[in-house]
């Protein structure tokens, strides 16, 4: 009865303290993820009050949220446009992974913890975090901008890639034969295969079964099969995130946008619970030795994701202003790097504390990066970033990159730029 009553207690008040946090946030027009973050850096390990009663329930809570965050990305898209995506961006993939695993690599080896440790470290440094970015769009309002297609095909590059590399880190780090380690990659990479292929061939299949008049039969039959598949995919060392993001693919049209409206007050409280979950396992006091690396890998892989961002979004056709957009909104890092960093810490312990602080760093930074690198760049560079006022009639800047973004997804029909804040643009 006692620990219950303290999970109660501790809960209320976390709660309740995330939403005067995001009220906080709200009025001063920022992101309210760093607020999160600090708040479960305040009471984790190490902290000024550790929470003991709800700190199971809070590890399960921000698993549903890192689940919930990339379900309603993939309801976002189709999976006609995801190949499409993949098609045609992977040159910006492969540009994305050079530039931004090589930080990585480079400082395990030159801090001596070996090629093992250099290929998990690389890995935390290259892969964005797909949670944090979608709540970032989400909190500025950028869902329909231009450059946010691109944006998400980086992103959808890097979780697939994930199926490939987790896998192979897996491989390395226990050790095990050329046989084990390639029959692993088989089945991560048939699994991937597998549920792509049935989006694409039978997605509407998928979406009529699971269709609903009911929201309350809609809600549990989407959540229980986004949260069953995910559970598969991290069995077959799939990350359960791509498995959320192949569900929301997977379903279309009328469907698609019911599970939206129902889902997104959901995702907005369990993504929280995440950010509070992420501050909370982190020590604080194990982070001063390892500050130094962390700040200088930090500065170079900002650089390096905005560097990604313009060549990507230059590929595509966007002003420098949009492309200076996508790369700010890359520059977050998280839930894959702190995974990755604990799978690799018997390799090399001092790769936790490092992989911590630099992923904190990037999760404060990135909201900021999201939000100002444009303008700041415009302030500093204004022939840089500078857009012609286009065709008479046409909205300038970024209104107008905003209208063309919404025409290439729902033709010239589409709503109003000041409608287009209200409402977030679903699937055909």
């Amino acid at each position: 009865m006692h620990d219950t009553t303290m999970l109660l207690i501790e809960l209320g008040a976390i709660i309740l303290g995330l939403g005067i946090i995001g009220r906080f946030a709200g009025r001063i027009g920022l992101s309210a993820i760093p607020l999160y973050l600090l708040v479960g850096l305040a009471f984790g390990h190490g902290g000024i009050f550790e929470l003991s009663a709800s700190e199971e329930f809070i590890a399960i809570g921000a698993e549903i949220g890192v689940i919930l965050l990339l379900l309603l990305l993939g309801l976002e898209y189709s999976a006609s446009e995801l190949v499409d995506n993949l098609r045609t961006q992977y040159p910006s993939g492969a540009v994305d992974f050079v530039l931004n695993a090589t930080p990585g690599a480079v400082a395990a080896l030159v801090l001596g913890w070996g090629p093992v440790a250099a290929v998990a470290l690389a890995g935390v440094t290259w892969i964005s975090s797909s949670g944090v970015i979608a709540k970032i769009l989400t909190d500025l309002g950028r869902l329909g901008n231009r450059e946010t297609p691109v944006v998400l095909g980086i992103l959808v590059m890097e979780d697939l890639a994930m199926a490939l590399y987790l896998p192979i880190l897996t491989t390395l780090l226990a050790g095990v034969g050329l046989m084990g380690g390639g029959i692993t990659l088989v089945v991560a990479l048939g699994t991937v295969g597998l549920v792509l292929y049935v989006a694409l061939r039978h997605g509407r299949l998928i979406s009529r079964a699971v269709s609903s008049d009911n929201p309350e039969l809609l809600l549990l039959v989407v959540l229980g099969l986004t949260v069953l598949i995910a559970g598969i995919a991290q069995q077959l060392h799939v990350s359960a995130a791509v498995g959320a993001f192949l569900v929301g693919i997977a379903l279309s049209g009328e469907v698609a946008e019911s599970a939206q409206r129902l889902f997104t007050p959901l995702r907005d409280l369990f993504a929280a619970v995440f950010f509070v979950f992420f501050g909370l396992s982190t020590d604080p006091g194990n982070m001063p030795p390892v500050i130094v690396p962390a700040l200088i890998l930090a500065v170079v892989t900002v650089v390096t994701k905005v560097v990604t961002g313009w060549y990507a979004a230059q590929r595509a056709g966007i002003s420098p202003r949009g492309r200076l957009r996508a790369g700010g909104a890359l520059v977050a890092r998280g839930e894959f790097s702190i995974v990755i960093a604990g799978l690799a810490a018997g390799v090399a312990a001092e790769i936790r504390p490092l992989a911590t602080a630099y992923v904190l760093l990037m999760v404060i930074i990135g909201p900021l990066a999201a939000r100002w690198t444009e303008p700041a760049v415009r302030a500093l560079m204004p022939r840089l970033v500078k857009v012609s006022p286009g065709p008479p009639g046409q909205p300038p800047g970024e209104r107008r990159e905003r209208r063309q973004g919404r025409e290439m997804r729902e033709g010239p029909g589409a709503p109003s730029d000041t409608a287009a804040r209200a409402d977030s643009p679903t699937k055909p």
